[in-house]
Formats: C-alpha cells, structure tokens, sequence
C-alpha cells in the first residue's frame, strides 16, 4: 500500500498509509494526515487514489504545494518523488498502486536523494552564538588577527609622536627668534 514518510527534521519518519480514495493533509486536526507545522496550511492538500494513480492536489494554500521542487496546483505523484508542503518534505513509498504493497527493490535500496532538511535555529542554539561553528583558517570568513592592527596602531603613534615633536621644536625656535 502507497505511504507517506515525513523526511524533515523533527518529524522524521512519521507516516500516513494512503488507505482511502480521498486523503486531507493539513496543519488542523480535522485532516487525515495531520502536520502540526506552521508552513502548512491548515488545509494544505488532498491526496487522491485513482486507479494506479496517486494524484495530489493543492488546496491553494499559503506556501504552495510542491513535487520534487516544481510547484504544482494537481499532479500525479510517484513512487520515491518528494511532495513537499510548505518547508515540509514527504516522499511517497510503495509501487503507487491503491491497495497494492510497496516494491521489494524500495524496501532495500534508500533512494540518494533523500536528505533530512533542518528547521532552521532553535533558541539555546541562537543564544550560544557561533561556538559550535568551526572555520577553516584559509576561509575568507575565518576570524582575523589582530597583529596586523597592532602593528598600524604602532606604527601610527609613533609617527604621531615625531611629528609632534617637530611641531614642538618648530614652535619653540618661532619664539626664540
């Protein structure tokens, strides 16, 4: 039987099998497949068994529905494509067929372009800073020395001093004479 699995962080791994003609997914209770998530709208999309066919089909909603990265109003999904709502990802699992059970080749290969997508800063994360981030030396986003300023600030009063130094002699000469 055709499933959906979640792929974004946090939700990861939760799943809905498509067991009826006509499937709701949305951020309300009142949906069959509930994503609590607030990039989806309350009542996002419907999922549609017709024959073969897994049709999906948007609600028009606020963030846009699409399949692997195409926005899409109806569509037909297949089997390993990725839906996503919103900044959720879903990949379909099975041989797209109602009723029928998901293919033994998908069962053992994972597809590669299934990736985990973070849900972006989370607040003891923000509050920390950047001490988990590490930066290569050679990046040109890597943390400057304070040596070179050092040397011009030096350099600066030095030259600062001698030029007072003539200004003061200069003056005193001016009023010797």
């Amino acid at each position: 039987m055709p499933k959906l699995v979640v792929l974004s962080e946090g939700l990861t791994g939760r799943s809905y099998e498509l067991k009826v003609e006509k499937t709701t997914i949305g951020r309300l209770e009142d949906n069959s497949f509930q994503i609590a998530e607030q990039s989806v709208s309350s009542h996002h999309c419907e999922v549609l068994l017709k024959g073969n066919d897994v049709i999906v089909k948007d609600l028009n909603s606020t963030n846009g529905t699409f399949i692997n990265g195409e926005k899409i109003t109806e569509k037909a999904l297949k089997p390993g494509q990725i839906l996503r709502l919103g900044q959720i990802e879903v990949r379909l699992e099975g041989d797209g067929e109602a009723g029928g059970t998901p293919a033994p080749a998908e069962k053992k290969k994972m597809d590669p372009n299934t990736r985990v997508i973070p849900r972006g800063v989370k607040l003891n994360e923000f509050e920390q800073g950047t001490a988990g981030v590490k930066v290569d030396k050679n990046s040109p986003f890597a943390k400057k020395s304070n040596k070179t300023n050092l040397i011009f600030i030096a350099v600066g009063v030095v030259l600062g001093l001698i030029i007072l130094s003539f200004l003061v002699l200069a003056f005193l000469k001016m009023r010797e004479g």
